[in-house]
């Protein structure tokens, strides 16, 4: 491999570690739904508030639990997950689970709370 290779190598393995640092979860409550991703990978899941039927905090491992960091899909529901161990998950009208993780889960939740009884 030539130098030239290997620097271009370099630059872009640090080009895709700059973007994915880069990366963080969004979740808003704009109108009558609830908007979830990963800014700057993934477009946003929208999920209309009508639709959740409870949203209970939750403290899970991320790695055992979902496989990891980031938007999982598994048998327990869909997942969406940066840091740490807390979150919400959410039950859907038709049975579905999602799980947000989130380092402020009751203000989550009570903004979800909140907007649901209007």
């Amino acid at each position: 491999m030539s130098n030239g290779n290997v620097i271009g190598w370099t630059i872009f393995l640090w080009l895709i570690y700059l973007r994915l640092i880069t990366v963080r979860l969004v979740t808003e409550i704009r109108g009558e739904e609830l908007r979830v991703g990963m800014r700057g990978l993934w477009r946003s899941q929208r999920i209309p508030l009508n639709r959740i039927q409870t949203a209970e905090i939750i403290d899970h491992d991320p790695s055992r639990d979902y496989g990891g960091y980031g938007v999982r899909s598994t048998r327990q529901g869909k997942a969406y997950i940066a840091s740490g161990s807390g979150g919400v998950r959410l039950t859907l009208s038709d049975g579905e689970k999602v799980v947000i993780g989130s380092n402020r889960a009751a203000d989550l939740r009570a903004a979800l709370r909140g907007r649901q009884s209007s």
